[in-house]
């Protein structure tokens, strides 16, 4: 590369020279790029910043998450309570029905349904021990609202095979205020409103209550006021004799109107915390895009001058800052999502806890960095990184079986067995036996179908077994146990696994020799192409 036609000894070596020199500047801007934070320490006394910031990350950021999650906790554990309370009262006969809904098989079982939770709504005061209230707006209190939908036209004989219908729907409702009773016949004698259970699809019954949760008052927080949307259905969809009843309840949390509360200094203590998070995020976010763009220009060089291979060059792209930067992003928005809530301007409690937690996960998990400084440690991280490529090949050809037992089962075991009624309860069930779960459940349920069937629940279930216990998985431990093996003896005998680890290798000049004092001029000079000739 030095050679040029009819070019003096004289420049020819001169030129040779600077390259030489400049392709050994470039080694050790190199090597201090790959250097860990306490050997940049030595080299050029440059304080980690970076890594002081993440481990106040650490402390921060699972201390806030762990306050949102109490508070999150309070929240969901009150909305639960309220919804097994809706069920007790509404619902008549009702005893806790962890095996199924509550089901209704006659007509009269329906109307008496409907007449009880009509009654339990008007009485609603004398009867709850919470501090539940109807809804007032402008004066008036918000009525419950009785909907049934239906078949527009139908004739249904099916003594004689024969039916007329029309698919079309309706919808017929009436409203009964609070202070309103009602005998057991005023349903039955209302104009618009009597129940055809032949065309009968579902009863809805619409009713809002309000409450406000007061235990939040205990750990010196704001109490919430909440809108309960209830709807109980009586859904008739199956026409098959069985008509199951359920609630549904919609939540919206707000703001008091009018609240006086003592001590309470906590939220701005909270609200202040929350604002340091941000700022260290902050903070984090912008070293860690100046490593990125820093390794972004060294990769540029490394271009133009043709030094290293193009499958090294990506090793300048930090994986571990990329994650960081991802992480510090989703924090400050889930913090800012946090104080939302906590001034109650925002509600969006399930968005700001996935926010936080998948934050906090990264922010633990890119510790990992730090410690893949330790040869002990980092044979393990290197392992896991140069087996991600052949483990998503090999997981894109063991899902493409998956896939396959997944249909299949859901299409011939389905009508057979509740494991398998719906596709996503397929994938749920192969994987737990994937995982060796659950096993002799799944055969015991299909002992008492057909022959045909059960002896192609056995055929299917144990290939199954067979093909991803014994086969799949063992494969997979393999290719993961082949690459710590390769990751292992590079180490043992300290050959470098990439051109790029031999050529920083090249460089035997320690942290503390000096060599790495490199001036700006110089920095300046390795980004200009005319250093390189």
């Amino acid at each position: 590369q030095c050679t040029q036609a009819g070019e003096p000894a004289s420049q020819r070596n001169g030129r040779c020279s600077l390259d030489t020199k400049t392709v050994e500047d470039f080694r050790w801007r190199l090597k201090y790029f790959f250097m860990n934070p306490c050997e940049k320490y030595r080299a050029r006394g440059r304080k980690p910043w970076k890594l002081m910031i993440q481990i106040l990350k650490i402390a921060i950021t699972t201390i806030q998450l762990v306050s949102f999650g109490l508070s999150n906790e309070m929240m969901v554990t009150f909305k639960d309570e309220n919804l097994m309370t809706f069920r007790n009262l509404f619902l008549k006969g009702y005893k806790d029905h962890r095996h199924g809904s509550l089901s209704l098989y006659t007509k009269r079982d329906v109307n008496e349904h409907i007449h009880y939770i009509i009654n339990r709504y008007t009485n609603l005061q004398n009867l709850t021990v919470g501090n539940l209230a109807y809804e007032l707006i402008n004066g008036d209190y918000t009525p419950l609202t009785l909907c049934q939908v239906f078949y527009r036209n139908s004739t249904i004989d099916p003594e004689n095979d024969t039916f007329d219908i029309d698919p079309h729907i309706d919808k017929d409702c009436i409203s009964i205020h609070p202070m309103q009773s009602l005998s057991n016949n005023t349903l039955a004698t209302h104009p618009n409103f009597s129940l055809d259970f032949r065309r009968l699809l579902s009863v809805n019954i619409y009713l809002t209550l309000k409450t406000i949760n007061l235990q939040t008052v205990r750990h010196h927080e704001l109490p919430d006021c909440y809108d309960f949307h209830i709807v109980i259905i009586f859904d008739n969809r199956a026409h098959s004799g069985k008509i199951k009843v359920d609630i549904e309840n919609d939540v919206r949390i707000y703001e008091c109107s009018d609240w006086n509360v003592e001590a309470g200094k906590n939220d701005y203590l909270l609200l202040s915390f929350d604002s340091v998070v941000i700022l260290a995020c902050f903070a984090s976010l912008i070293l860690c895009i100046r490593s990125v763009i820093h390794g972004i220009q060294l990769q540029f060089v490394s271009i133009t001058t043709e030094i290293l291979l193009a499958s090294d060059r990506m090793e300048f792209v930090n994986g571990w800052y990329m994650l960081i930067i991802v992480s510090d992003i989703m924090t400050i928005t889930g913090s800012v999502l946090k104080i939302g809530i906590q001034t109650k301007f925002l509600t969006n409690y399930d968005v700001c806890s996935i926010l936080l937690g998948t934050a906090t996960m990264l922010v633990w998990v890119g510790v990992i960095r730090y410690l893949s400084f330790f040869k002990k440690y980092n044979i393990l991280i290197l392992t896991l990184r140069a087996a991600l490529p052949n483990v998503f090949r090999f997981c894109v050809c063991a899902a493409m079986i998956y896939l396959g037992y997944c249909f299949c089962g859901w299409i011939v075991l389905g009508p057979y067995h509740d494991k398998f009624r719906t596709l996503a309860k397929v994938t749920e069930c192969l994987f737990s036996l994937l995982n060796g779960d659950d096993m002799f459940s799944t055969f015991l349920r299909m002992r008492d179908k057909t022959y045909m069937v059960w002896l192609f629940s056995r055929l299917y279930l144990y290939s199954f077994i067979s093909i991803f216990i014994y086969m799949v998985l063992s494969l997979f431990i393999a290719l993961i146990n082949d690459t710590y093996e390769t990751i292992k003896h590079h180490q043992k005998d300290k050959e470098p696994v990439s051109q790029l680890q031999a050529f920083i290798a090249e460089c035997i000049d320690q942290p503390e020799s000096g060599r790495y004092q490199i001036t700006d001029e110089s920095t300046c000079c390795m980004f200009s192409r005319g250093c390189f000739g």
